[in-house]
């Protein structure tokens, strides 16, 4: 021990803990201790310094292994950073041997935060991309749900490599790009659709929140819905309202030619045709080219249908009167024909049927037109026989005049206007000496082959002769 104390002191001599065992040997010396004394407090400075040097050997043991954890941890941290990341080469590992742990720990630390700044921006762009993806998907889906996007960034953060970035990139730019041509579908729609209603005259707001609402409503904010089935319903509203407007478009030419053909045979004032100038000069046009609004209305279709209700009344009014007066027309001709007119044009029936729309009265005017020129042509072909017939009346009836006047025993007296019955008298001789028997048979016989009405048969009657037997008549004329 005296030698450990003796290697010590050589060992700390020259140091402040030598020049102290120096200081305590000389005081050892001046006190007397003995060997032993001196040896035990020797070995108990011996065991305190052992013991010190073995804590501060284990402080220097635990701090070795806390930054050997430290900085495996940062590095397997790294390691998982630049995996998820997708980076291979930010971070190289140095030898151990040769470079301390402080060293190894003072570099690791500065590429860690860089990775946990890398890894931050890049979950906000993910982020992003994945909230312009979920709207887009959003505006084009069916049923509007977004319940899976928070699940989807979860899975999100155990890659954010810049390959998955770059698909997700590339996938918002394809969303994107069909959202682009879905919106310009949907505005073109929406603006044909506007267009339709407008020119059918029906309110464009109902007709498209049938479809969906956020098609009509006007906030910069507010999405349109694009969905596969938005669009089905535009182009299926579009098609029905074309449908639409072919439909008024033929009702209203087809309406038009009514009002026309009445304007002409109405003989209708300028006035009455001035409101439906418009109209006119747009039917003409082709279908695409019908762009005014409310012309195809079905407030316009109502008000032309009752113009043209109100002009067949008074069609139908005149024509009776037309019908009227063609039917006297009918019958004067006939009656100078010695024809019986047709009994089915009747006024006592064509009345009833006229005011009760049974028959055209345009028809009706056909037919009587058509027996007017039937009539004319018969009493054409009869002007000969009725020529001859009406001489003979004629004569029949002088004969019977004078034969009354043969008979008045008065006729030479001197009255006034005597001279007159005189010179007839003698012409009536003259004129009945003239009828042979022959003219009176063949007058018979044509009455009774053209079976002429009885007011011409009174004619003969008068003299004693029947007309349904000509043969007989010839025996019984009156001299």
């Amino acid at each position: 021990m005296v030698g450990v104390g003796a290697g010590l002191g050589l060992v700390m001599e020259g140091t402040s803990c030598g020049a102290l065992l120096k200081e305590l040997q000389q005081i050892w010396a001046e006190v007397g201790e003995s060997e032993d004394e001196k040896n035990k407090v020797l070995l108990d400075i011996e065991r305190e310094c052992l013991e010190v040097y073995r804590r501060k050997v284990d402080d220097a043991n635990r701090t070795r292994v806390q930054l050997h954890q430290s900085v495996a941890a940062k590095e397997a941290e790294v390691a998982s950073l630049m995996a998820t990341l997708g980076e291979h080469k930010l971070y190289m590992k140095k030898d151990k041997g040769i470079v301390s742990l402080k060293e190894q720990l003072a570099a690791v630390v500065p590429v860690l935060e860089n990775l946990k700044c890398k890894k931050e921006e890049r979950i906000k762009q993910f982020s992003d991309i994945r909230s312009q993806i979920e709207k887009i998907r959003f505006e084009l889906s069916e049923y509007n749900d977004q319940g899976d996007s928070e699940s989807s960034l979860a899975e999100d953060q155990h890659d954010l490599s810049t390959r998955k970035l770059n698909s997700y990139q590339a996938q918002l730019r394809a969303l994107q790009k069909d959202k682009s041509e879905r919106l310009r579908k949907v505005l073109e729609y929406i603006n044909e659709v506007h267009s339709l209603c407008g020119v059918l005259g029906i309110d464009f707001g109902p007709t498209v929140n049938e479809i969906h609402p956020s098609l009509h409503q006007n906030g910069v904010e507010q999405s349109r819905n694009i969905s596969n089935s938005t669009l089905d319903g535009l182009a299926s509203t579009i098609s029905k309202l074309k449908a639409e407007r072919k439909s008024r478009i033929q009702k209203m030419r087809a309406t038009m030619e009514s009002l026309c053909q009445l304007w002409k045979l109405m003989d209708s004032p300028e006035e009455e045709k001035r409101q439906f100038s418009k109209v006119m000069s747009i039917l003409i046009l082709p279908e695409e080219g019908i762009t005014s609004s409310g012309v195809l209305s079905q407030e316009l279709i109502d008000k032309m249908e009752a113009e043209v209700e109100r002009l067949a009344k008074l069609k139908t009014s005149r024509l009776k009167d037309i019908v009227m007066k063609r039917r006297r027309e009918l019958e004067e001709i006939c009656q100078n024909a010695h024809i019986e007119p047709d009994v089915s044009t009747a006024p006592e029936q064509t009345d009833a049927l006229i005011d009760s729309g049974l028959i055209d009265p345009s028809a009706l005017l056909a037919n009587i037109e058509s027996q007017i020129l039937k009539a004319k042509e018969e009493s054409l072909s009869r002007k000969d026989i009725m020529d001859r017939i009406n001489k003979w009346i004629a004569a029949c009836d002088e004969e019977a005049w004078l034969e009354e006047y043969n008979q008045d025993p008065k006729r030479y007296s001197a009255g006034r206007g005597a001279h007159i019955n005189l010179k007839r008298a003698e012409k009536a001789r003259i004129l009945v000496t003239k009828i042979p028997s022959k003219f009176q048979f063949e007058c018979h016989s044509i009455m009774y082959r053209f079976q002429f009405p009885r007011c011409m048969t009174q004619n003969f009657q008068r003299y004693g002769g029947e007309p349904d037997k000509p043969d007989i008549c010839l025996g019984k004329r009156k001299k």
